[in-house]
């Protein structure tokens, strides 16, 4: 009897141990299945930059296969529906310009900067047509113009409209997306229209444009954002600094490169490569921590944008920027190189 239970014992313990070892290695590939099922959302405008370049070079699929992540990527009009998707946690990362940022903040979209793209000095501008008979921003008075509400043109506009002396009421907006606004434009529909490149070179050089006012004559700077989905990088820092980490390799090939990443542009947008070729030498890439200069002329957008009565409350932009990812990104790179 004794025999018959110990012998029970041990295979009562051995049957327990080899539950146990089961239990954990079904939890751990239940962890890696997890791991491998989950996709990266990255959203993309038509600007022409490294994000671009990354997307046709299949760089972020091919590094995020690495750990078992799949890309998927989504196209916008603008900035301001990059964060009707990420509230909907349909939307990771994105590259964004300085209003967009402003007005998602100021509705409490959660969402975080990690990282500069550009100063956008030139990446805003009024274009007229050639032969318009407005010749100054003060002519604007009373005008149709078209621009995407929300959007870095919206604010640059409405910076413009001030330095002139003219109220927001003074001229007729009319809301339009870029892919409405550019019939509008070259039809003669509205008289003048706020937006940023490339669709401002490709006016400019084919299409009879005249640039009425740009960052650059107005003193104006209009800096660009990765952004990211807040609950997401929390969940996955080392996906974060992952994209950065691409987003950095495309831009040294772009700035390496320059030909052939003319050539990759032109193709993709299907514009000339002129066009390409002037909006690069306009916009200088960039992929740096954000300064306290670029904050302090956020606070003043933002700033202005209230007074305005554009968002409802006063915001502090410090308050969603993170540099720590940026950093570790460049950080690793230079360890790695």
């Amino acid at each position: 009897m004794k025999l018959k239970a110990h012998l029970f014992i041990l295979l009562t313990f051995v049957f327990v141990l080899l539950t146990g070892c089961s239990s954990t290695s079904s939890s751990a590939d239940q962890q890696n299945s997890n791991k491998e099922e989950l996709t990266v959302n990255i959203g993309i405008q038509q600007s022409l930059g490294p994000l671009l370049l990354a997307k046709e070079k299949g760089w972020f699929e091919e590094e995020f296969a690495k750990v078992g992540v799949d890309i998927k990527w989504t196209v916008f009009q603008s900035g301001p529906p990059h964060f009707e998707a990420m509230t909907a946690n349909r939307l990771d990362f994105g590259a964004v310009g300085n209003s967009p940022v402003i007005s998602a903040q100021g509705a409490g979209i959660p969402f975080t900067e990690i990282a500069l793209t550009k100063d956008g000095l030139k990446e805003n501008a009024i274009l007229v047509k050639n032969d318009s008979p407005i010749k100054t921003l003060e002519d604007l008075k009373g005008k149709k113009i078209g621009v995407a509400k929300g959007s870095s043109g919206f604010d640059f506009l409405n910076k413009a409209l001030t330095q002139a002396g003219l109220a927001p009421e003074d001229i007729e907006l009319i809301q339009l997306q870029p892919d409405e606004a550019l019939p509008a434009f070259e039809s003669g529909a509205i008289d003048a229209w706020s937006i940023w490149e490339p669709f401002i070179s490709l006016q400019f050089l084919n299409h009879d444009a005249r640039i009425l006012a740009d960052g650059e004559s107005l003193k104006l700077y209009s800096p660009g954002f990765i952004i990211a989905r807040t609950e997401f990088i929390k969940e996955h820092p080392d996906l974060a600094v992952l994209f950065l980490k691409v987003y950095e390799k495309a831009r040294l090939y772009q700035n390496e490169n320059r030909e052939e990443t003319i050539d990759i542009y032109a193709e993709s947008r299907k514009i000339d490569k002129e066009v390409v070729r002037r909006v690069l030498e306009n916009n200088e890439a960039l992929n740096l921590p954000i300064t306290d200069e670029i904050i302090k002329d956020q606070q003043e957008t933002a700033d202005f944008q209230h007074e305005l009565e554009i968002i409802p409350k006063k915001i502090d932009t410090s308050d969603v920027v993170d540099n720590t990812y940026i950093e570790k990104a460049l950080k690793e790179m230079e360890e790695e190189s």
